[in-house]
């Protein structure tokens, strides 16, 4: 499988996929800050790092498989501006579907995943417009220590997340 990940930070992507057990055999991450890039790099030294989303040329890839990513949620989040898609970081997002619609192609049977903050509906909608499908809601703190609600969307089925009952005491 060929892994097409955005925003990428620290690679968690890579990591979840390898919790599932899903063997990725390229792993492209489009990154800008030098210490994501320096973490993930140090965990997974095959990755392949093709740089700024704005930027990237699609056309040194092979067909990818599988698009994923966070874009910035600066301007969604409720401890923000509320600037939504005027915020340029939170405006990224449209990246993601540029891309996705090049990829697609290429590939029309691409999947994708999408995550990012709950946010208005307004502006969520504009997301689930965009991709074509529904986000489903998920909160880490159903197997957490951490209430931490996000956000989404995918070109298949996510099933509901199940609490484990974990407590900040478990991991302590």
């Amino acid at each position: 499988m060929n892994v097409l990940s955005l925003f990428d930070g620290m690679s968690c992507g890579r990591i979840a996929l390898e919790r599932l057990g899903i063997k990725v055999d390229n792993y492209y991450a489009s990154e800008i800050d030098k210490y994501a890039m320096t973490v993930s790099t140090a965990n997974y030294p095959d990755i392949i790092q093709v740089g700024d989303v704005t930027g990237l040329d699609l056309s040194t890839l092979p067909k990818i498989d599988l698009i994923m990513g966070g874009s910035p949620c600066q301007g969604f989040s409720v401890a923000g501006k509320g600037l939504a898609f005027n915020d340029p970081r939170s405006a990224l997002f449209f990246e993601f579907v540029r891309i996705l619609k090049e990829l697609r192609e290429i590939n029309p049977k691409i999947h994708f995943l999408l995550e990012n903050v709950k946010m208005k509906k307004e502006f969520r909608d504009v997301i689930t417009d965009q991709l074509g499908v529904h986000p489903i809601e998920l909160n880490s703190s159903l197997d957490s220590a951490q209430n931490r609600k996000r956000l989404y969307w995918a070109s298949w089925g996510i099933m509901p997340q199940i609490d484990k009952g974990i407590k900040l005491g478990d991991i302590l």
